[in-house]
């Protein structure tokens, strides 16, 4: 998925730039970027950062920036931010999407004369893609709107001029920019847990493909925006670090209020009900609470070293770390009977191994309650899957094995209680090993979220979009 933060002040912009990058670190593992622009010129620095963190990285480097206004991002896909000198003027830009027809925007650009230089596996770096349909405008957001019309996917960005920063956000609104103010400064970012500890508070959202210029003394509309929103839901269930909040809906809060329903409604008989950490916590202990049974930590998060296990670019290593960095309390699992609640269930391999950890260490019963519905069907927008094909989804490869096809019936398996749903649910249950198995609906992840179920993106649950 991935990331941003900008930040335009009256004063030297780079150590809160710093931070402030920093604080997206829960949004990718593969590459981050920062860039100040001073007197007229723009320094940059990137650098991969699967094997370390973005501190550690980055340190180093800030001796050699200056200015009051720069950008940054973390990034799961290319080397950002990309410096751009165009008849638009000079421009540096970081993005966060998915440009699912690239491939064709690359042939129809390269037929009108242009050329790209950044290119990863023999694919055009995304972003300098973004930057080449910019430039086609006739100035920066007539270049945006040519973005909103012709790229297929989702496509947030932020644009660091001489003097400012302009932002939009993505056609339908999937992902979140939000701005924050603070005296003589205002700051713009994908994740609002970057402002508490810089002095920042939230003063706006933006709208669906709004665009707004960004200075430290203010913000300019330079497009209103489109009424039609499609936020993504997977961001309050996992990708959302717990005090973020977006469209002003709280991560943890909505975590809570979605297991507190499930747990009300659930006749399981359990010693203790614990979490798959990190992104389980909130939900177990909704959903203790609503069971009325404590929460315990059955498992435990080995923090000091270990990165996320989704986002890992290869599954021998995703399912390395998956195993490594959770340990099971072996005292209190001897003998008990305990419900595990976890974000979502991808391919079934990590959890599928957690189960069969938790058996060994003497657990008499092994329950799993999700937080949101089974996924159906792949991201097309965000990447929030490193899933190369539909097969790769439990979910697919169960219904493959009921129906003989993969795609056969793909509605009935995603309404909830039917019983095509139910016989998917129980297939899977019995892949993993579990005790029981149970997912919250769509309904009650939309109801936990606090918006109408028409603004929230729920695609990869039930295959509804807007293209």
């Amino acid at each position: 998925m991935g990331g941003f933060f900008g930040v335009a002040k009256h004063d030297e912009c780079i150590n809160e730039l710093f931070y402030g990058v920093d604080y997206n670190s829960h949004m990718g593992t593969k590459r981050a970027g920062i860039a100040t622009c001073y007197g007229g010129v723009f320094t940059r620095s990137i650098h991969n950062i699967e094997n370390s963190y973005f501190r550690s990285k980055f340190e180093g480097d800030l001796k050699d920036f200056r200015g009051n206004v720069g950008i940054g991002v973390i990034s799961d896909t290319d080397a950002q931010p990309i410096i751009v000198n165009c008849h638009l003027g000079k421009f540096a830009i970081v993005t966060v999407g998915r440009i699912n027809n690239i491939n064709e925007l690359e042939k129809e650009l390269l037929a009108k004369g242009h050329h790209f230089c950044e290119h990863s596996y023999d694919i055009i770096n995304p972003t300098e893609m973004i930057a080449a349909l910019i430039s086609e405008g006739t100035d920066y957001v007539t270049g945006i709107k040519n973005v909103y019309a012709r790229v297929k996917g989702s496509c947030s960005m932020l644009l660091l001029t001489e003097d400012s920063i302009i932002a939009a956000r993505d056609k339908y609104g999937r992902t979140p920019v939000i701005v924050g103010q603070k005296d003589g400064a205002h700051a713009i970012t994908s994740e609002t847990c970057a402002f508490p500890n810089l002095g920042y508070d939230v003063c706006y959202n933006l709208g669906p493909a709004e665009i707004v210029e960004v200075k430290a003394d203010g913000i300019t509309k330079l497009k209103e925006a489109e009424k039609t929103m499609q936020i993504c839901a997977f961001l309050w269930t996992y990708y959302g670090y717990p005090v973020c909040e977006y469209e002003g809906k709280n991560v943890d809060l909505m975590r809570y209020e979605s297991g507190l329903e499930m747990g009300r409604n659930d006749d399981t008989e359990v010693d203790f009900v614990s979490a798959v950490p990190d992104s389980g916590i909130g939900m177990a202990l909704g959903y203790s609470q609503g069971k009325g049974v404590p929460y315990q930590r059955g498992i435990v998060k080995y923090t000091p070293t270990w990165p996320r296990s989704f986002t890992p670019s290869t599954q021998e290593r995703r399912e390395l770390v998956a195993k490594m960095k959770l340990i099971p309390n072996k005292t209190l699992l001897k003998d008990k009977k305990v419900i595990f609640c976890d974000d979502s269930i991808v391919r079934g391999t990590q959890l599928r191994d957690n189960v069969k950890d938790l058996f060994d260490c003497g657990a008499k019963e092994v329950h799993i309650r999700i937080s949101c519905p089974p996924l159906i069907y792949p991201c097309k927008f965000l990447n929030f899957t490193a899933s190369k094909s539909d097969m790769e989804l439990i979910t697919r490869r169960v219904i493959q094995r009921l129906e003989g096809r993969h795609d056969k019936d793909l509605q009935e398996y995603a309404t909830t209680d039917s019983p095509k749903y139910k016989a998917m649910v129980e297939s899977i249950r019995e892949e993993l090993g579990l005790t029981s198995l149970k997912f919250n609906s769509i309904e009650t992840i939309v109801k936990s979220i606090g918006l109408p179920k028409c603004c929230v993106c729920t695609h990869c649950f039930d295959g509804s979009s807007f293209d």
